[in-house]
């Protein structure tokens, strides 16, 4: 029985081509009851940016990509207990945090916030990764309901 189970496995090669990068990743990872997601951009799973110069349109595509990635591993947007934001100016603090509380409204995950001098891509204003849980009775019902 595995440990974990690695969901939309992908390789930096054919993910970042202006890159001469070779690694096999994944976005999101359920270890036990813990789902763990990458840092999530403004960028759909098909590779567009959406907001380009805009930091709250990122936001709100990365935060949509968290909540399909954590249905994916069996959990929810409420089941987030931890999340860590990184931008790359502090004037986009307010933006940023305005859509990603709205998606986690009623939540309240603890959060740590950094302002970094960039982030993997240049277009890219901001990310987001989080931590969460799926529940002892989620777990039980699909055991059951495969």
């Amino acid at each position: 029985m595995p440990t974990h189970t690695r969901i939309r496995m992908f390789n930096t090669k054919t993910t970042y081509p202006n890159q001469s990068l070779d690694n096999d990743l994944c976005q999101a990872v359920r270890a036990g009851n813990t789902v763990y997601v990458r840092g999530q951009v403004g960028t759909d799973f098909d590779g567009n940016l959406v907001g380009l110069g805009d930091a709250a349109a990122q936001a709100e595509q990365a935060m949509k990509n968290v909540k399909q990635l954590l249905e994916e591993a069996g959990s929810d947007l409420s089941h987030i207990v931890k999340t860590t934001t990184y931008l790359i100016d502090p004037r986009y603090r307010e933006p940023v945090y305005q859509v990603v509380g709205k998606w986690l409204r009623g939540v309240f995950p603890i959060s740590t916030g950094l302002v970094v001098s960039a982030l993997g891509q240049p277009q890219w204003l901001m990310e987001i990764d989080v931590i969460a849980v799926i529940p002892e009775e989620w777990l039980e019902q699909r055991e059951a309901h495969p």
